[in-house]
């Protein structure tokens, strides 16, 4: 790309020579361009294990299933916009999954 000499502008490709479309300025030359392009190669697709996979906090609550005192826990949205949404839990040790409404 090249630009006028007199006022900066980028100079555009005529007939048979480039010239500035703002002030009139033409010159014989021909335009370069070039193009440059960095293709990295691919880097592997990271796979989350199951052991990975819960990134939730965990809280104290007791699991109705094996007793142990630690969860994971998240809430989501399960009724209607105006109701409070559900609570959900997963035992650390059992991986047993229950809810509490409120």
């Amino acid at each position: 790309m090249e630009f006028c000499p007199k006022c900066g502008s980028v100079l555009e490709e005529k007939r048979k020579n480039i010239g500035c479309v703002r002030c009139g300025y033409t010159s014989k030359s021909k335009i370069k361009l070039s193009t440059n392009e960095k293709i990295e190669a691919v880097k592997e697709i990271g796979l989350v294990k199951e052991n990975d996979a819960d990134v939730s906090p965990i809280v104290p609550n007791t699991c109705p299933k094996c007793n142990h005192k630690e969860a994971y826990f998240w809430t989501s949205q399960t009724r209607s916009g105006d109701e409070a949404e559900t609570r959900f839990f997963r035992c650390v040790k059992c991986k047993h999954t229950w809810r509490e409404y409120k």
